[in-house]
């Protein structure tokens, strides 16, 4: 594991240390006794014992269109594809990869742009994404699969099974981004999620996280922005943030064409796709769907929902009707 993938890692389990040993109803964020802090104790544990008895996990690469893309794998049995969100990387997966490749064989890209893989300077787009997914695919010999998708990926996910039902089996949808920015929303907003300085991250922090007092504390802020400064795909982010300017690749009035078996999973307070404009519309334009919200959580329940998050994807994908 070179340097940056070192730091990335770290910076994953110091939130997620935050996450489980800060108070969730303090105030200010500080730090609780040992009692009152045991069922995030107890919940940190498992975790961890939970990462260490799952299936080796093994970093990869593959050359994709001239240009290499970094994974992880793990685990056997049916293919199972995670696809993180805009600035995200393979590591927002991290909670999630040691429970779901106890019954699948798991395969989480660093999309084009974003972590260890390549990042050229190219104009960025959902269907970038969506071609890059099929000849990835194809180059791991893969005929079909399952995906799972935050955010931006979910956004990938429905395109990629819209365009190749084929080799689509199921489709999980967390927090989705897709629609047509609504007219009344002020598109400048947008560049806020390329934040720079700690104001701006502080603001993305609140839109994406229900545990506001941890997430947007000083140490928390400080940690966020410099895995921003390092991760390198500031440029990927303005040409997709562009991209949405145009209008280019939107769900809308597509959806009916997503067949798959379906999954939408939403947190009841996210405020960067929130339930009400973003996931009734997503329920809407898939009627087969399947629906779960989480409470007091966020943009990511991969991570602030992580246990149920898993039961649920698992109890989905391992149905039999």
């Amino acid at each position: 594991m070179n340097k940056l993938a070192r730091q990335r890692t770290a910076t994953s389990l110091l939130l997620f240390a935050l996450f489980f040993v800060f108070n969730p109803h303090a105030a200010r964020g500080q730090l609780v006794t040992p009692a009152a802090a045991s069922s995030n104790h107890v919940a940190l544990t498992s975790a961890l014992q939970a990462a260490q008895a799952a299936p080796a996990q093994a970093d990869r690469e593959v050359v994709v269109f001239g240009q290499k893309i970094h994974y992880v794998e793990a685990g056997s049995g049916p293919v199972l594809v995670l696809l993180h969100g805009l600035g995200g990387n393979t590591a927002n997966w991290a909670f999630n990869v040691p429970a779901l490749a106890q019954k699948f064989r798991i395969v989480v890209p660093d999309q084009i742009g974003f972590g260890r893989s390549d990042k050229p300077f190219i104009n960025y787009r959902i269907a970038t994404y969506v071609d890059f997914l099929d000849k990835f695919l194809s180059e791991l010999k893969i005929e079909r699969a399952s995906l799972v998708g935050n955010s931006m990926g979910g956004w990938v996910a429905a395109s990629y099974a819209i365009k190749y039902p084929a080799r689509v089996e199921r489709v999980v949808l967390a927090d989705a981004a897709g629609f047509a920015p609504p007219k009344e929303f002020n598109l400048s907003e947008l560049s806020g999620l390329n934040p720079s300085t700690r104001d701006e991250m502080r603001r993305l922090a609140t839109l994406v996280f229900y545990n506001k007092a941890l997430f947007t504390s000083d140490a928390a802020v400080d940690v966020m922005l410099a895995a921003r400064m390092s991760a390198g795909d500031g440029y990927t982010i303005e040409r997709l943030v562009e991209s949405i300017y145009r209008g280019e690749d939107m769900l809308d009035g597509r959806l009916s064409a997503l067949k798959q078996p379906t999954l939408i999973l939403w947190g009841r307070e996210d405020g960067l796709t929130p339930f009400a404009r973003e996931g009734e519309r997503f329920k809407q334009g898939i009627p087969h769907a399947q629906l779960v919200i989480f409470e007091q959580c966020g943009h990511v329940p991969q991570v602030e929902k992580a246990a149920e998050f898993n039961a649920a994807v698992l109890k989905f994908l391992t149905a039999t009707n």
